[in-house]
């Protein structure tokens, strides 16, 4: 089964990757997608999974703060953080991470080989080794990566989840490069 010209190959990607559009005021780097990111991805042949953005899901475009790009980035964070962390927004993560945790179970269940999850640190959601909290960048997961591990881990799946910032090209590249040669 699938012995297509499919690459059985995937990468599943914050979808700020993707989609500048869709991130906090203030924030965007890129008027569209990071473009070196897409053309990496395009020039390795993988399956490209966006993943949905938790923030823009929860609280909606604005996150609730019409004037958020006038606030410092690490102080909108922290409250966009504090609003993720309300009870009615929990449920929709958790509404969010199953459709993503089923995906991965089918491409597993064929023979497909997930290199991983980049997600975006700094960020209140998709942080992978740092996220904002109490107007600071510090150590650990966004609350969308948080959710999806221990919703991979009830499944017995285990995937490499890396944190990259569209601020730093270079190390960005390095990183999904270093995902693209893992063999699951």
């Amino acid at each position: 089964m699938f012995t297509d010209a499919r690459s059985k190959n995937i990468l599943f990607v914050a979808h700020c990757l993707l989609n500048q559009n869709s991130i906090s005021d203030g924030t965007a780097a890129y008027p569209g997608s990071v473009k070196h990111v897409m053309a990496l991805l395009l020039e390795s042949n993988i399956g490209i999974v966006q993943m949905p953005c938790p923030e823009l899901n929860c609280l909606g475009l604005d996150r609730g703060n019409p004037d958020g790009g006038k606030s410092p980035v690490l102080i909108e964070n922290t409250r966009i953080r504090a609003a993720m962390s309300q009870e009615a927004a929990r449920a929709k993560l958790k509404a969010l991470v199953g459709p993503l945790v089923f995906q991965i179970s089918e491409y597993r269940k064929y023979g497909f080989d997930i290199k991983g999850i980049v997600g975006i640190n700094r960020s209140p959601s998709c942080g992978v080794e740092s996220t904002s909290r109490n107007n600071q960048e510090v150590a650990g997961r966004g609350l969308f990566m948080e959710a999806l591990r221990c919703e991979l881990e009830e499944n017995g799946i285990s995937l490499r989840m890396a944190g990259v910032k569209d601020s730093e090209p270079e190390e960005l590249l390095t990183t999904i490069r270093n995902l693209l040669a893992h063999r699951d």
